[in-house]
C-alpha cells in the first residue's frame, strides 16, 4: 500500500513510497549523490567525476562509448563531464584506430586525485555498509545490477 504524497512534509524517516520504481531509484540516487558529494567536496570532486576516475582505474584505457556503457551514461552527459576533467588534466584522451573513436584513460593527475579522494569515498561506503549490514549490502548490490541489466535489455 502506498502512502499518499501529502505525507512528503514528514521527516525523512517516513518518506512515502512512490508508485514508480524509476522515481524511487532516482530519489535514492539523488540522496546518495548528495551524501558522497558532501564527502568529496573538500577534495574538489563531484560524485560523477569520482565515478569516472574509479571506472577508469578499474577498466584502464577504454573508448568513450565503452565508458558510457559501463556507467550507463548518455553521450552528452559523459562528454560534458569528461571535458571538465580533461581541463583539470585528470583524464588523458587520444584518438583510436577509427578517427571517430576517442580512447580515455586516467592521467597521472587523475590517478593522484582518485587516490586522494578514495579514503573519503571509502568512509561513506563503510558507513552505509555498517548501517545496512553485510547481507543487505550485498543483496542491494545484486538487485541493482539485476535491475540495470533488465532496464538496459529494453
Amino acid at each position: 500500500m502506498y502512502m499518499h504524497l501529502s505525507g512528503m512534509d514528514k521527516p525523512e524517516k517516513s518518506l512515502p513510497n512512490l508508485p514508480c520504481i524509476c522515481a524511487t531509484f532516482r530519489r535514492t540516487a539523488r540522496a546518495l549523490s548528495q551524501l558522497y558529494d558532501h564527502a568529496l567536496r573538500p577534495l574538489g570532486l563531484k560524485t560523477t567525476q569520482f565515478t569516472i576516475l574509479q571506472a577508469l582505474s578499474l577498466a584502464g584505457e577504454v573508448s568513450q562509448g565503452r565508458l558510457g556503457e559501463i556507467l550507463a551514461l548518455d553521450s552528452t552527459t559523459l562528454t560534458r563531464t569528461l571535458a571538465i576533467m580533461k581541463r583539470r588534466k585528470w583524464v588523458a584522451m587520444r584518438q583510436g584506430r577509427d578517427g571517430r573513436e576517442r580512447l580515455i584513460s586516467l592521467s597521472t593527475a587523475g590517478r593522484e586525485r582518485f587516490d586522494l579522494a578514495s579514503p573519503a569515498w571509502q568512509a561513506v561506503q563503510d558507513r552505509l555498509r555498517s548501517e545496512l549490514g553485510e547481507e543487505r549490502w550485498n543483496a542491494l548490490f545484486q538487485q541493482n545490477r539485476d535491475m540495470t541489466a533488465m532496464a538496459r535489455a529494453k
